[in-house]
């Protein structure tokens, strides 16, 4: 789950298996579905065949989907998906990184070797896909680089941010924004829902050959996996949700939790820094918070130079404490950062903002997910834009941390003229009639806070199992200790649970 900074903006095969097709030097294979009873108006999609190629060291196809699944008969879309094969793989596992908007072909294409263990690798063909609307999936395209720059780091210090003119200001931006989406998107810009992509996966599956879906979601991953699981409860094979998402919760409820998450993470960082001999802050917690706020607030009207010739302003420098409380392996470049401050430089923020935003070193941007971050959150939900509601939530997240509640404000900003109304949800996510799926909670998660885990696990799916990591960060699995590897790998690669839930 993206934070986005200020109000603008985080089975057995029953088809052609891929490992004996793709083993020679061929460069294309073509792979047919299995057989399976839809309604004759999909049957054109889940009856086609895959045609892969090679893409170095894995292969790239595309799956063909409605762009409009209320109307299938209509114009369609590709989706983007590719594989790293296994020589003893039986089936095919399903990875999405989260968002919404990140790539999952790039993440399986450049982080295989970090996802999962040897034994997952051995079990499954790791699949990667790119939601609609995300990467090379019909990508939703707005602002040029110097657009987005300006969205992203240029945050109108002109103005005390709890005015009215700074308030017309965001809005005036949001609505360029909005406006290039618009144009530049097509009509794609209306259906890269939550849901929708969760029907695109069920195409995935089909076409793969596979009876039921094995699925690794982390962070939004875990509210598409959900939502997945609500459509298609008996398609549900073996699923793994890290970092969870409770779908229950609405946009300003889990803005307040990502605010709460966030301001647990900084105390976390600053008990951490304050037993260090060089650290930037000294004295008590409180003193060392009130002088993270001192310096958010002096950067309201200032601003820094950096070794690169820009300057880090406040959206810069918000967006990398923020990146750097995603897991306690960045918290030395948060001292660093910090340090750097105290001698008016800011380099190491505005390369940790530079690398949370995919900006590249000469200006542009290597991922469209902004763009489709905004637009796939404002299609799955929206915080009340009216003035009564808007103030009334600005008290709640000022009052709510000292610290970074004063730049929650306004929250609803960013989709309160979104071209396209609010997409249909599933209205029960319990999944009732799907096997157990395995729900993965860190402690210290500040961008979907544990309790998100406990929740879905316990009161939302039928049959949610709860595995616990006492640590921080974001996502446990592949990061945390072999209590959480064993209980993932030991469902996705054995089908076996523990007895029961563990706290790792």
């Amino acid at each position: 789950m993206r934070f986005k900074p200020l109000a603008k903006i985080v089975a057995t095969l029953a088809a052609l298996t891929i490992t004996a097709t793709m083993a020679g030097c061929a460069n294309t294979q073509v792979q047919a579905p299995t057989p399976e009873v839809v309604a004759p108006e999909l049957q054109k999609f889940y009856s086609q065949s895959l045609d892969w190629a090679s893409c170095g060291e894995i292969w790239c196809a595309s799956v063909e989907v409605p762009i409009d699944w209320s109307n299938p008969t209509g114009e369609t879309m590709k989706i983007s998906i590719n594989q790293h094969t296994s020589p003893t793989a039986n089936g095919y596992l399903l990875v999405n990184p989260g968002g919404p908007g990140a790539s999952g072909v790039d993440f399986v294409r450049d982080n295989y070797d970090y996802i999962g263990t040897d034994a997952l690798k051995a079990k499954y063909n790791i699949v990667g896909f790119d939601p609609r609307g995300t990467g090379t999936s019909s990508p939703v395209k707005c602002f040029d680089a110097a657009g987005t720059d300006r969205l992203l780091y240029d945050n109108g210090n002109k103005f005390d941010l709890e005015s009215p003119e700074y308030l017309a200001y965001e809005r005036a931006e949001v609505a360029k924004f909005v406006d290039a989406c618009k144009a530049n998107s097509g009509d794609v810009l209306g259906f890269v829902d939550t849901q929708s992509a969760a029907r695109d996966l069920d195409v995935i599956r089909a076409v793969l050959g596979q009876p039921k879906l094995d699925y690794l979601g982390f962070s939004y991953g875990t509210l598409l996996g959900t939502t997945y699981a609500a459509l298609y409860p008996e398609k549900v094979g073996r699923f793994v949700l890290d970092g969870a998402i409770d779908p229950r919760v609405t946009d300003a409820q889990q803005s307040m939790n990502q605010l709460l998450g966030f301001d647990l993470a900084l105390n976390n960082y600053l008990k951490h820094c304050l037993k260090k001999k060089a650290c930037p802050f000294d004295g008590s917690l409180k003193s060392a918070r009130a002088k993270v706020a001192a310096i958010l607030k002096d950067f309201e009207t200032s601003d820094v130079a950096t070794a690169s010739g820009r300057k880090l302003t406040l959206g810069g420098l918000i967006t990398g404490v923020i990146f750097a409380l995603y897991s306690d392996s960045y918290w030395d470049y948060l001292t660093t950062a910090f340090t750097e401050l105290e001698n008016s430089e800011g380099t190491t923020f505005l390369k940790m903002a530079d690398y949370y935003n995919d900006r590249a070193d000469d200006g542009t941007y290597a991922t469209n997910t902004l763009e489709a971050n905004i637009a796939i959150s404002c299609l799955d939900a929206r915080q009340p834009a009216d003035a009564a509601s808007m103030k009334g939530l600005n008290q709640e997240v000022v009052a709510a941390s000292d610290v970074f509640g004063r730049y929650w404000q306004d929250g609803a900003i960013t989709c309160e003229n979104w071209p396209y109304p609010v997409a249909q949800r599933p209205a029960d996510y319990s999944a009732k009639g799907s096997p157990a799926i395995l729900v993965v909670g860190t402690t210290g998660d500040p961008a979907t806070p544990y309790q998100q885990a406990v929740d879905l696990a316990h009161q939302v799916l039928d049959q949610g199992f709860l595995v616990t990591f006492k640590g921080e960060g974001h996502t446990a699995y592949g990061r945390s200790n072999s209590c959480v590897t064993d209980a993932v790998d030991g469902w996705l690669v054995s089908g076996k649970l523990p007895a029961k839930e563990p706290k790792c």
